[in-house]
Formats: structure tokens, C-alpha cells, sequence
């Protein structure tokens, strides 16, 4: 069993001029999976990366001759055409903004048509109606802590009742259903997003601005353990 929350180091906060290397760096340090932000300069206010970047990452992404996922999360808008772009750039799992999508269910399908996984991102300010009518056929559901469009930004304390609503929502459906949490997150905070039910965290310039990646993983990871019942 993992006793511990699922650590996806965000390459926002890499170096992108080492970014082959900055993956695997972190990777043999323990990540999980990697943390891979496209944004836009049109649903948020900043300019990030695109599907070539991610098919370059994934011969880096790599453990013990195994695929570590990429977790493609879309600032974008709009989103479907991107997704069979990033689905064949090497995505494991594509999460997208609803306000992104101009039909939910529809994004929803076709990404888990190009054999990737889902997820629907919500902001600290964005209803929980959008997961009435998707949580069943959503592998993961993105709550940003903060407001996205750049990284280093501290952590709004005001989402932990949210994150206790939608980990409700995931026992209640019997599904599995990963709960992410992105943004701000370090070892002095991580306990309490898990502890609201999260069971997976993005950390940025928590890792990648701490010369020793594996004490900065270690350390968020152990701050943080799942209670028995959330264990996967």
C-alpha cells in the first residue's frame, strides 16, 4: 500500500535550459509522475510550453526501464484541439478547465478516446457543479490552491473545505479517482491538503528551487501521510 501522497513535481519551476535533465533528476529522486503546465497568454496571463516539449520530455521520463506519467494540465482555451496533439506528444493524463471546453462531456470523452486519462481542473473559485455530471467518467480531478497562470504563489488556505467536498463526492462514487492538489503546496502545508483529501500534490518551486530534490520530495511526502482509509 502507498502510505503516502503521490508527489508530481511541476516543470514550470524547472530549468528549462537542462529540462531532459531536470526530469530525470527528479524522477530519480522519487517523483511520481511530472507535473507538465501549458498555458496560453489567453486563459491565463503567461506563455508556457506546447506539445513538442512534452514528446522531448518523454524519453526522460523513465524509472527502472518503466514510463513515469506525464500530467498534462491545459491553461488553454480552447482545449480539444490540443488534446490529440499532447495525447500523441506522450501524455498519461490530460486535465483541462471547464470554462475551457464550450461541452464538458464531450472533452471528456475524447480524451479517454485517445486512451489517455482524464481530469477536470477546478479554480479556487470555480463551482463544484461541473462534477455532477462527469465524476463518473473522470481518473482524476485537479484542484487548484491557487489562481493559475504562474508558479511560485502561496498557498490560499480557503480551498481545504473544497478539497473535504470533492473527496467526499469521490468516496461516495466508489470510483478511482485521483484527487490532485496544485499550487503553493510545500512541506509546511502538504499535511493539511491531504488531510482535506488529497491524495496527490504538485509542487513546484518547493522542489525544484531546493538544490537536494530528494530531501525536497522526502520531505513534502512525509509531512503528509494518507489516513488508512485513502490509502491506493
Amino acid at each position: 500500500m502507498n502510505r503516502h501522497p503521490r508527489i508530481a513535481p511541476s516543470l514550470l519551476s524547472a530549468d528549462f535550459a537542462h529540462l531532459g535533465d531536470e526530469v530525470e533528476a527528479v524522477i530519480e529522486a522519487g517523483a511520481d509522475l511530472i507535473h507538465f503546465d501549458v498555458m496560453d497568454n489567453h486563459y491565463v496571463p503567461n506563455l508556457s510550453v506546447g506539445p513538442m516539449v512534452c514528446e522531448a520530455i518523454r524519453p526522460h521520463c523513465m524509472r527502472d526501464g518503466l514510463p513515469v506519467p506525464i500530467d498534462v494540465h491545459l491553461m488553454a482555451r480552447p482545449v480539444d484541439a490540443l488534446i490529440p496533439l499532447f495525447a500523441q506528444a506522450g501524455a498519461s493524463i490530460i486535465s483541462f478547465h471547464p470554462e475551457a471546453s464550450e461541452h464538458v462531456h464531450r472533452t471528456v470523452r475524447l480524451i479517454r478516446s485517445l486512451g489517455v486519462k482524464a481530469g477536470l481542473v477546478l479554480n479556487p473559485a470555480t463551482p463544484l457543479h461541473w462534477l455532477d455530471h462527469v465524476l463518473d467518467e473522470l481518473d482524476l480531478v485537479l484542484l487548484m490552491s491557487v489562481n493559475p497562470g504562474f508558479g511560485g504563489q502561496t498557498f490560499i488556505d480557503g480551498v481545504l473545505p473544497k478539497i473535504e467536498s470533492v473527496r467526499r463526492r469521490i468516496d461516495a462514487s466508489g470510483r478511482d479517482v485521483w484527487l490532485e492538489v496544485d499550487g503553493g503546496i510545500n512541506a509546511g502545508n502538504a499535511c493539511r491538503a491531504v488531510d482535506a483529501g488529497a491524495d496527490t500534490l504538485v509542487a513546484g518551486s518547493a522542489v525544484f528551487g531546493n538544490k537536494d530534490y530528494r530531501a525536497a520530495i522526502a520531505a513534502i511526502r512525509d509531512a503528509a501521510p494518507l489516513r488508512l482509509a485513502r490509502q491506493a
